[in-house]
């Protein structure tokens, strides 16, 4: 009687063993699972991430490109500008130039 005791109570071991091993395997499986869909998230969070930025970048990019181009054509029309201001000054006072340059030339001092 004792032996069939024993018997029965090895069984009885080895099936929780047997239960227990399902329930590490079943929570390794379970574990595995949620790291692949941790990681997948996080990819995709990254992904996102570098687009949004890149984005941001491209159009900061666009926008002093573009300033640089408004820029370049706002300093050419001031230079154009003092251009035309320095000659239409020179031309009003080159005859005074001219006429103080000879006084000074011709006049003789002793």
């Amino acid at each position: 009687m004792e032996s069939s005791s024993n018997h029965g109570g090895i069984k009885l071991l080895l099936a929780a063993e047997h239960e227990a091993q399902q329930i590490v395997n079943a929570a390794r499986t379970a574990k595995m699972a949620r790291l692949k869909q941790a990681k997948e998230e996080a990819e995709t969070e990254v992904a996102e991430h570098k687009t949004s930025t890149e984005h941001g970048f491209q159009r900061k990019l666009e926008e002093t490109s573009g300033d640089s181009g408004a820029n370049v054509k706002r300093l050419e029309q001031e230079t154009d500008a003092k251009i035309e201001q320095l000659k239409n000054e020179a031309s009003r006072i080159s005859r005074d130039v001219v006429d103080m340059l000879l006084k000074h030339v011709t006049t003789v001092k002793n």
